[in-house]
């Protein structure tokens, strides 16, 4: 695509690369292909740009109203944030990149183990208080957020619930979604937040599900064998502002920007690209392609 498209702006710095456009562009443009318009219509604005406004919106944490004008239009993003988040179509993105960066670092597609964790956050102003709870334990009120990582730290399920949900209906949930999507998974390490039924759950879909304790004696903050790689997730997601408070009305919009801020650090990584937020910014011609 050239400049042209969309009048020669200036690139932000969450701008997508052609290297990077490039692992994503196949999957788009097969569901577009299998969504025609009805009218025959192809859409006014060109896809890179709709994913570049959704990863500027996951880095800066503004509202769809504060979109840039040089961007297309909110109810055009929203659009297809909304249509790819219930066609599944975010999900696939990500997965199939999670199995490219798992090969590229030399293990197989599909994983055998993983690491589950949970975070609580605050939910902002307007959403809606029937998907949000008191979480007693962090006397936090918001939403608790529910990740299974492998032992790479990328993401294979993840569960948004009101942060009043006990940590075993979100492992029991998360092991569910593992086992449909992850077969291939034997072994879920866990805090001590995750009790008995989580591991009679677990045993009942075949999988070993392991209390993994931090050391013996260790003070403040340390990294728990096995689990630091769940923690060290969440960690790298809070560099995503959109995601350092839930802001989202549905809990599937709240998975939806998990999943787009791994698939924004997951082209970097595949292509080499450095994941700071001071980058400097691709070349105009790139960003605007």
């Amino acid at each position: 695509m050239g400049g042209e498209e969309v009048g020669g702006r200036k690139p932000y710095r969450s701008d997508l690369s052609d290297e990077r456009w490039s692992l994503i562009e196949p999957i788009i443009a097969a569901w577009k292909a299998r969504h025609p318009s009805v009218s025959g219509h192809q859409g006014r604005y060109p896809m890179r740009e709709i994913v570049n406004a959704l990863l500027y919106q996951e880095r800066t944490g503004c509202g769809w109203e504060y979109l840039p004008h040089d961007l297309p239009p909110r109810s055009a993003v929203y659009y297809y944030f909304a249509r790819w988040r219930d066609d599944g179509l975010t999900q696939t993105i990500h997965d199939l990149l999670r199995g490219r960066v798992r090969e590229v670092a030399g293990r197989a597609e599909d994983p055998s183990a993983v690491a589950m964790d949970s975070q609580t956050v605050r939910a902002a102003a307007g959403v809606p208080s029937a998907t949000t709870g008191l979480d007693a334990g962090k006397r936090s009120r918001g939403r608790k957020r529910g990740i299974a990582t492998d032992v790479l730290g990328l993401l294979i399920a993840e569960v948004v619930t009101a942060a009043s949900v006990h940590d075993n209906a979100v492992g029991i949930e998360l092991l569910d979604r593992v086992a449909i999507d992850n077969p291939s998974v034997r072994t879920a390490w866990v805090d001590a937040g995750f009790k008995n039924a989580v591991a009679a759950h677990g045993a009942a879909l075949g999988i070993t599900v392991t209390t993994v304790q931090p050391e013996p004696g260790s003070k403040g903050f340390t990294p728990v064998p096995k689990r630091w790689v769940a923690e060290q997730t969440f960690g790298t997601a809070m560099l995503h502002r959109r995601l350092a408070r839930d802001y989202e009305k549905l809990p599937a919009s709240s998975e939806a920007h998990l999943y787009w801020a791994a698939t924004d650090r997951m082209t970097r990584r595949l292509t080499g690209a450095t994941t700071h937020w001071r980058d400097t910014p691709p070349p105009a011609s790139n960003a605007a392609a």
